[in-house]
């Protein structure tokens, strides 16, 4: 697709950020942010939830001071990001006009400088020609037929007579994205574009941003969409300095660095423990040769342990020192996610479904047989049943006909869409009992490296979307199950957490069954059978 912008507006759009720091309430979101994105540039925010990646947009936006640090922009700016900048009551046209305001504003410019050349005006050459110059930057003759392609692309509203409280979320969402793709700004910052689309509507927002010729910052969780996307990469999660990272090379070449950067962040820091350690013994050391020396005994060699004491002391306070003085200054990483060894039973069958249906939710007969090890992936369109059939398989829910068996003695664990209600109790609390229900032993809670000991100890009503997503997953593999069900089990998790997690399910002895949408692990799957539905 070619480019509608002009060349000149292109090579000026870039966006800046130097040192850039915020807090909100005492607590730091952003420390020391920079990055450089000009023309041709598609930089991909991600890490964690409550990193501070909706932060940064607005902050790189305008719409929020930074505390200290500098942003710079050059360029209209386009903005999508999870709140609607209208009421219930305004339209889709009303939508339509905000996001292509630059477009309109250019052509009555244009309108009134050609008036005035008609008539003759002082200058009126001049302003006709920066009129003129402005347009065609912004291609804004063709901005509606362009907004008109986005709506039918996306499988959006297309009557902008509709008012917008009368759409769902969903529908919201694609109207103004497809304003913004349309309306031909330099510089687009996207946050969670990929929410509400469909297959078609993911293929049009991917082509479009590849053909951007300006500047595209994005924040995601779709790493399909960052790997098709993505030239660089800008990765909030902890590191060893405390500084965001940024990788260049596209998303392929991030998930190698940030591999690369962890480990030097573990030999960095086991390598300062170890010499602590090591002064640690060398102090005990000198003080157990101070202690059986300092008392000499009566008889032989008394004179000589004696004038030996002084310089034992001496070595005491040296080793005092040096061990005072060394600090271990790089904090310890975040602990890898560790699958714990669930249960495998080889030569039966744990589960099998016969000809598995539920009125209204599950039209088609599912037969399915799942053995100890076998990999499954539950694909279709939303409506299909696939949540259904996750349920009935667990045992969550009777089928409408068919029949579900399991072995005896089989464990059965599913990772559902929705959490349980929040409560008091802590995230640790849950997660001991549970692993005593299951009657074996296996990891603690801080070595699954999934919640930190921190949000541990927090009660589960304090835990954010994705710590609640992490603990839901903590629950189920708590559970020692010999099937394992995971209904979008990437939904709320980082990139990063996402790739350790397919790799470790890839391995496992346990059955697994996955149902989702999500490209990117369907990609990681190709190899694992498909029941489509």
């Amino acid at each position: 697709m070619s480019s509608h912008l002009s060349p000149a507006l292109v090579r000026a759009a870039h966006v800046r950020a130097s040192d850039v720091h915020v807090s909100f309430g005492g607590r730091p979101v952003l420390a020391g942010v920079d990055l450089v994105a000009a023309q041709g540039d598609r930089l991909a925010v991600v890490g964690e939830n409550g990193r501070g990646k909706t932060t940064l947009l607005r902050v790189l936006a305008g719409s929020l001071p930074a505390d200290r640090g500098e942003v710079r922009r050059a360029g209209s700016v386009g903005v999508a990001d999870q709140q609607l900048p209208l009421g219930p009551a305004d339209t889709v046209g009303d939508l339509v006009d905000l996001e292509l305001a630059a477009a309109r504003d250019a052509l009555a410019r244009l309108d009134r400088a050609g008036d005035a050349l008609a008539e003759g005006s002082p200058g009126a050459d001049d302003a006709y020609a920066a009129a003129l110059a402005e347009v065609e930057a912004l291609d804004a003759w063709d901005a509606d037929r362009r907004v008109g392609v986005s709506l039918a692309a996306l499988d959006a509203v297309t009557d902008r007579a509709r008012p917008l409280g009368a759409l769902s979320v969903g529908q919201r969402h694609r109207v103004r994205l497809a304003c913004l793709l349309g309306a031909g700004h330099p510089v687009l910052l996207l946050d969670e574009p990929t929410n509400h689309l469909d297959a078609g509507g993911l293929d049009h927002l991917t082509e479009r941003l590849r053909a951007h010729p300006g500047v595209v910052v994005l924040v995601s969780h779709d790493r399909a969409l960052l790997a098709d996307v993505a030239t660089a990469v800008v990765d909030l999660d902890p590191s060893g300095d405390g500084r965001p990272r940024v990788y260049g090379g596209g998303y392929a070449a991030y998930v190698e660095g940030r591999r690369a950067e962890r480990a030097r962040w573990e030999a960095s820091h086991a390598e300062q423990v170890a010499e602590r350690q090591r002064l640690a013994d060398d102090l005990s050391a000198a003080r157990n040769r101070l202690r059986d020396n300092w008392r000499p005994d009566k008889g032989h060699g008394r004179h000589t342990r004696a004038t030996r004491a002084p310089g034992l002391v001496r070595a005491v306070h040296r080793r005092q020192e040096e061990l005072a003085a060394h600090v271990v200054a790089v904090p310890p990483p975040p602990t890898r996610f560790a699958m714990p060894d669930l249960p495998g039973r080889r030569g039966a069958t744990l589960l099998r479904a016969a000809a598995v249906t539920v009125a209204g939710r599950l039209a088609r007969p599912v037969d399915l047989a799942l053995e100890a090890g076998d990999r499954l992936v539950v694909t279709g369109p939303n409506g299909a049943g696939k949540s259904t059939l996750l349920a009935v398989l667990a045992g969550d829910l009777e089928p409408g006909a068919g029949t579900v068996t399991r072995a005896p003695s089989v464990r059965v664990g599913r990772l559902g869409q929705e959490s349980d209600p929040p409560g008091g109790r802590t995230a640790a609390e849950l997660y001991d009992e549970r692993l005593a229900r299951s009657g074996g032993s296996g990891p603690g809670l801080g070595e699954l490296g999934l919640l930190s000991g921190h949000d541990g100890r927090r009660p589960v009503s304090e835990l954010s979307v994705g710590a609640r997503r992490r603990l839901d997953l903590a629950l189920v593999l708590a559970g020692r199950p010999h099937v394992l069900l995971l209904d979008e089990p990437t939904n709320h998790l980082s990139a990063a957490l996402v790739d350790e997690l397919t790799a470790a399910l890839g391995s496992t002895p346990a059955a697994v069954v996955i149902a989702t949408h999500d490209r990117q692990l369907l990609r990681d799957t190709a190899s694992w059978p498909r029941l489509p539905l």
